[in-house]
């Protein structure tokens, strides 16, 4: 079996809200909660399978670079849907601003970024 990507941890302002958008908008669950290193708290949300780790110092320094211009930066996240518009909907319900949307060979796709300026790509294939 080849390898298999279970997680992925990044920094966010407040772990909390991030979990709650990402149940709403992307029907996951919180595995795991708990305090972390450098006084700071973690939450674990997605599927049973999979997930991402937010992570959080307790007092996080803003982003200073354009992640695709920095070596070892967070470009995107791509998570992939079974109903694209209807995900979309949640993204606009939780205030945030989708866009580069493009048809391709085998789907379609749009992007949106979150409140702590992190980029989510959203694909559904056909």
């Amino acid at each position: 079996m080849p390898a298999m990507l279970e997680h992925t941890n990044f920094t966010v302002s407040d772990p909390a809200a991030t979990a709650a958008w990402m149940e709403h908008i992307f029907g996951w669950k919180i595995r795991w909660q708990g305090d972390a290193m450098a006084g700071g708290h973690t939450k674990h949300v997605g599927t049973e399978s999979h997930y991402v780790a937010l992570y959080s110092p307790g007092t996080p320094a803003p982003a200073t670079e354009d992640s695709y211009k920095t070596v070892g930066g967070l470009n995107h996240i791509a998570v992939v849907v079974d109903d694209l518009d209807a995900t979309e909907a949640r993204v606009k319900a939780q205030g945030f601003i989708s866009g580069n949307h493009a048809d391709y060979e085998p789907g379609r796709r749009f992007y949106f970024h979150d409140s702590d300026g992190i980029e989510y790509e959203v694909v559904q294939y056909d």
